[in-house]
């Protein structure tokens, strides 16, 4: 199974609606990849790599924003 332009163009659309946030503490995300089972693979970069908040920033903004728009996404993880 490959995953489609459209499921990656959705993520970045729910991830640009938390990267205002991000960006103003002087951070931001990227996607690495989504893998066939449709884990989104992300890393978090600038101040968020070593922020402590990071987890929360993972699990209330991106994790919520994404699975809102793509029920279909199983998890979302950090990669280094």
């Amino acid at each position: 199974m490959s995953i489609s332009k459209e499921i990656y163009s959705q993520v970045e659309t729910s991830l640009d609606t938390i990267r205002p946030y991000l960006n103003k503490d002087g951070g931001d995300i990227e996607v690495v990849e989504i893998t066939d089972d449709m884990i989104v693979r992300v890393k978090l970069l600038g101040a968020c790599e070593s922020c402590p908040m990071s987890f929360m920033t993972m699990k209330a903004g991106v994790e919520q924003s994404i699975r809102n728009a793509i029920p279909s996404i199983r998890g979302i993880e950090t990669v280094a």
